[in-house]
């Protein structure tokens, strides 16, 4: 059985799109060289490709879910206070830190999806405060421990931020 499915998944994600990948790899090496490529990962080559678009974070606030925190609890505010005082470019890091792209949808994070179809952003509590946060991109949640100051959430989301593109957890 294990056999079977493997076979199928091999069929349909490599062997019957072989021929197009391999014609939109010569296009697209046509134009940037795949020597060059490779020096980025997946993330870095979104922003390269895609660029950083404008993040609204009334409509990112307006569509988030909380477990165990409420909007009004002092760590929220303070996460959405540093949100605010972030650029573009770091609110995008952000964004794909928790989701997995760096780009909101078309119509907006009402239409966030997750590995399972429509899934809204959340913060979720988390209890051991000298953790970073961690993100679950498949689910479109942040499990933010309940610090106990701004500049303490501040360093640990933005260190968990960049330092974790290889450490991606679904």
């Amino acid at each position: 059985k294990m056999e079977y499915i493997e076979m199928v998944i091999k069929w349909r994600f490599v062997s019957r799109i072989r021929d197009q990948m391999a014609h939109f790899l010569q296009g697209f090496s046509d134009i940037i060289p795949l020597k060059m490529i490779k020096t980025f990962d997946e993330g870095e080559l979104e922003f390269l490709l895609s660029g950083i678009g404008v993040i609204d974070v009334k409509d990112w606030k307006d569509n988030t879910e909380y477990k165990n925190y409420r909007p009004t609890d002092k760590v929220i505010l303070w996460f959405w206070r540093m949100v605010l005082s972030f650029g573009d470019e770091m609110r995008s890091k952000l964004l794909q830190f928790v989701t997995g792209t760096s780009r909101v949808p078309f119509n907006g994070f009402k239409e966030l999806h997750g590995s399972n179809g429509p899934c809204k952003f959340k913060i979720s509590k988390t209890e051991r405060s000298e953790s970073l946060p961690r993100a679950h991109t498949c689910f479109n949640r942040l499990d933010l421990p309940e610090y106990s100051s701004y500049g303490q959430l501040k360093k640990k989301l933005v260190t968990a931020i960049e330092y974790s593109r290889r450490y991606l957890v679904c």
